[in-house]
């Protein structure tokens, strides 16, 4: 049987075909677009939320209790927000009365718990203090020097830190020095001795003068 050309030349055709098929997928590859590399970046840390720092609970003052009588229009006791004055007390039991004679007290006192606040009558002879319980009897809160009697003064040889404390434009730091000065000089010879403690100037005496007294301790 004779062989035919495709078998003679079959290893050729072959080759042909995959030199064709190679530069085809060559000629293919060229001309692709040339793709960006890609980067692979690694990723950012993210920052940690910290917990909201807890607020730090804050303290509220409890009420006061006063208990106002004299010449207001409703004596009782009546519950106050802290750092109230005479002048709020007066307002929440109604206001003072036509006979009230307000000028014979100091209605910006800052009041404390448990206090009783008496108004004053006009005419009204020895009255009760204005304040008492709570706070120091100070003449301080008659708020008129010639009213109080000597008896009811301070007496500048035995007052506590607390009375002197109630005597206006004193407060505990210069109380504390009028102590001081006492222990050293071995007490008070008169009213006027006081300026000679620091802090306490000719314009603090003469708001004092009326309601402080020298006596032997």
């Amino acid at each position: 049987m004779s062989e035919t050309w495709l078998d003679r030349n079959r290893t050729a055709i072959f080759a042909a075909l995959v030199l064709v098929t190679v530069a085809g997928a060559t000629l293919f590859y060229l001309r692709q677009p040339s793709r960006e590399p890609i980067e692979l970046l690694p990723a950012e840390p993210t920052a940690t939320q910290l917990p909201s720092p807890t607020p730090e609970p804050t303290f509220t003052p409890a009420p006061i209790r006063i208990y106002i009588t004299g010449a207001v229009s409703n004596s009782d006791v009546y519950l106050l927000p802290f750092g109230s004055i005479i002048k709020d007390a007066v307002e929440a039991a109604g206001g003072f009365t036509p006979a009230a004679d307000p000028e014979r007290i100091n209605q910006a006192l800052e009041l404390r718990d448990q206090q009783q606040i008496h108004i004053p009558r006009r005419g009204e002879e020895d009255p009760l203090p204005p304040i008492h319980g709570g706070r120091s009897d100070s003449e301080e809160v008659r708020g008129n020097e010639g009213s109080s009697a000597s008896g009811a003064r301070v007496n500048l040889n035995t007052a506590t830190l607390e009375q002197l404390d109630a005597l206006p434009g004193i407060g505990p730091a210069i109380g504390q020095r009028v102590i001081d000065y006492r222990e050293t000089a071995g007490g008070f010879t008169s009213v006027e001795e006081i300026t000679q403690v620091s802090g306490i100037g000719d314009s603090t005496f003469a708001k004092i003068k009326g309601l402080i007294t020298v006596e032997a301790d």
